[in-house]
């Protein structure tokens, strides 16, 4: 019986780190996934485009849907299948790429940017325009914890490109995710009429 074929290449045949482009992009499923659906080619802050169709692509899906009594529940099945199918995509991608956290994978950003905003609607544009604008700062400057996230799944020397870089890609976005949500619950539980009001209504 043959052994079964994995696609990540193997360590003895590792060719140099390459640039993606759309023949990458369209080589694989998992590329086309992890550098959001061609979002991350952007020639400068792919981060930031890939931020953008994650908020385009949630807004049209939450017209699909939105509306439904059961809206929450898919957003919530898509979150955690997004993050299981990212996790593989982002790895194969990371590995194909020969780059353990490469900036054309826009993954990580599409699906954190749709945690803050599943977790602020019914927020409106100010509001959604809020969400991106402190995401992408925490994203890009990774304060206090989201260095920390980021530093966590870093490749090693001698070590080769795996599963726990691929979910680092995602990790530190999630993080960055998750201290927009708590900057901007501070800021309804200050307008509110200050932050232990806010927390105890």
């Amino acid at each position: 019986m043959n052994a079964p074929v994995d696609d990540a290449p193997s360590p003895s045949v590792m060719p140099g780190p390459r640039r993606p482009d759309v023949a990458f992009l369209v080589r694989h499923p998992a590329h086309f996934i992890a550098l959001g659906a061609g979002s991350g080619l952007a020639p400068f802050a792919p981060g930031t485009f890939g931020t953008l169709w994650g908020w385009a692509s949630f807004v049209a899906l939450n017209l699909w849907w939105g509306g439904s009594r059961h809206a929450d529940l898919i957003w919530g099945i898509v979150l955690v299948v997004g993050l299981a199918v990212g996790w593989w995509a982002c790895t194969r991608a990371a590995q194909h790429l020969q780059v353990a956290d490469p900036g054309a994978v826009v993954w990580d950003e599409i699906l954190a940017i749709w945690l803050v905003l599943w977790f602020i609607t019914p927020y409106g544009i100010l509001g959604q325009t809020l969400g991106f604008i402190l995401f992408r700062y925490f994203d890009a400057a990774k304060p206090g914890p989201i260095g920390w996230a980021d530093g966590l799944f870093k490749l090693h020397r001698g070590e080769s490109i795996g599963w726990a870089q691929g979910f680092g890609i995602l990790f530190d976005d999630l993080v960055a995710a998750l201290c927009t949500l708590l900057v901007l619950a501070a800021a309804v539980a200050m307008r509110q009429g200050g932050v232990t009001a806010g927390l105890m209504s």
